[in-house]
């Protein structure tokens, strides 16, 4: 990918990017350039959101049919999975393999670009979705809006984990790839503020919930964020940078931390 600067990218670019790498949605990429990833990292969270109506419509969907708390969960945990290919659940236990081999960089990125899923794999992505199904039942459980809000929220905070990951001074594992694509893109500032406009989002949609329900909303995207910038700051030492999986890998540890975090208190 170059730097393209004959063209300035436009918001459609930007939101095509988005949409066109991290869902399935039939949107047609029509740039693929360093400044349309960088649009197109920043719009992240917006991609999140659509993911989470429809993952909280569908929960939400089951509960009015009679389904109960615990199949509404499974339905909402599996709506981010289908409108992703499972690409980030992939990229999660990929992840976990190559971090789970104690090998050194180069190797341990070949063990994350086999087709198969290892034991570190298999553990991390049965923990990881017992876990989102677990917080979701518990949040259904409440009411049928702290479901719903608590799927927003966390597909809120797994793609604003991609873009702060995408930041100046992140490099790249790879020198190919998405994660090469969009490493270093967006400007410190420009994620530190969509960092806080997603913390914001997020406490206005908890207000629904009662006089604490903004401070919780807030906490669980900032609790989440920081789960995965941990994620993001060990594998820069394990694999020398970010690579597609690792995107992955941060979207469900942030998505899963947001959830549990919402179940608490």
């Amino acid at each position: 990918m170059t730097d393209t600067t004959s063209a300035r990218p436009t918001p459609g670019d930007a939101l095509r990017f988005a949409f066109g790498t991290l869902t399935v949605l039939p949107v047609r990429l029509t740039r693929w350039d360093r400044p349309a990833a960088r649009g197109g990292m920043l719009a992240a969270p917006l991609a999140g959101l659509v993911v989470g109506f429809c993952a909280a419509a569908v929960g939400t969907l089951f509960l009015l049919l009679g389904a109960g708390s615990l199949p509404a969960a499974v339905a909402t945990v599996a709506v981010p999975a289908v409108l992703t290919r499972a690409l980030h659940l992939d990229g999660l236990a990929d992840v976990a393999d190559g971090l789970g081999s104690g090998k050194p960089a180069e190797d341990a990125l070949r063990v994350m670009k086999r087709s198969d899923i290892g034991p570190f794999g298999v553990v991390a992505l049965l923990l990881t979705l017992l876990g989102q199904v677990a917080a979701l039942d518990s949040l259904y459980g409440r009411s049928a809006t702290a479901g719903a809000l608590g799927a927003i929220t966390a597909a809120l905070a797994a793609r604003c984990a991609l873009t702060l990951a995408s930041r100046a001074g992140v490099p790249a594992a790879r020198p190919e790839g998405l994660g090469a694509a969009v490493a270093g893109t967006v400007p410190l500032p420009a994620a530190l503020t969509a960092t806080a406009l997603s913390a914001g989002a997020a406490a206005a949609a908890g207000a629904l919930l009662g006089r604490y329900g903004a401070v919780h909303g807030a906490v669980a995207v900032l609790l989440a964020l920081g789960a995965g910038e941990l994620m993001l700051r060990h594998c820069r030492r394990r694999f020398g940078g970010v690579t597609g999986d690792v995107f992955g890998a941060l979207a469900e540890t942030a998505g899963t931390v947001a959830l549990l975090a919402l179940t608490l208190g």
